[in-house]
């Protein structure tokens, strides 16, 4: 059975991936700083395939340690998905420097750190499966999202990068990249606002299981030959 990291997995997307790899014979380790609710029912499904480790991405100091002991209580890492992420919005003139270092230490710097000392059990075995889940953001921008999409984007050159320095090991470095889904994220969205966001998704705006499915097939065998790609999940709104 092959290990997966998946961060930020409490909740949202990162909960629909493990529940995803789950189905898919993955043994699964979520990563977050705090246990839901929901992530526990999932553990109690599957007590002998899904472990929780509570964790901040942004403990840099932490993270070799982390890899270590995943390593050592579960074997190979397979597969990393770096997930957690937070996307304060902010005039950039008027944004706390605060804010804009918080943003970029957990959507950026984390994964990069993580992937670091992740991808050396990778490199030890021959084979692995890195996918980092950026945002359409990345490439449309929206308005009071600059430090978001900067990071975002900061992760899908990254992604590109690194698949070249690590394609040769067989470990294959990619991006899922979804858009507004129909959870959570338009919530806060009413009227026309809702209206307008749903208007440019000819195929109807996605749900988490929809960008979960696009991490499966990274990390299937079907995945094996794509790397250093962005796959966006979006209902056609970027089109």
């Amino acid at each position: 059975m092959k290990t997966v990291v998946v961060t930020g997995a409490s909740r949202g997307l990162g909960l629909a991936i493990c529940r995803r790899l789950l189905a898919e014979g993955f043994r699964v380790i979520g990563l977050s700083r705090s246990l839901s609710a929901e992530f526990q029912t999932l553990v109690d499904s599957a007590p002998k395939q899904v472990f929780f480790r509570p964790f901040d991405v942004t403990e840099f100091s932490r993270v070799g340690d982390l890899a270590r002991e995943i390593k050592r209580d579960h074997g190979a890492i397979f597969g990393l998905v770096n997930n957690a992420g937070i996307g304060l919005d902010g005039i950039l003139a008027t944004m706390h420097q605060s804010k804009i270092e918080t943003i970029i230490h957990t959507n950026l710097l984390a994964p990069i750190v993580l992937t670091k000392y992740i991808s050396r059990t990778m490199l030890d075995q021959g084979e692995g499966r890195i996918i980092n889940i950026s945002s359409i953001i990345a490439s449309t921008g929206f308005h009071a999202l600059s430090v978001y999409a900067a990071s975002k984007a900061g992760l899908e050159g990254f992604t590109r990068s690194l698949s070249r320095e690590l394609g040769k090991m067989k470990i294959t470095v990619n991006c899922v990249a979804p858009g507004y889904m129909d959870t959570e994220m338009t919530e806060g969205l009413t009227g026309d606002k809702l209206a307008a966001v749903r208007r440019r998704a000819p195929l109807g705006l996605p749900l988490p299981g929809d960008a979960a499915g696009a991490v499966a097939y990274l990390l299937s065998p079907d995945g094996e030959r794509v790397t250093g790609t962005v796959i966006t999940v979006d209902g056609g709104s970027t089109a």
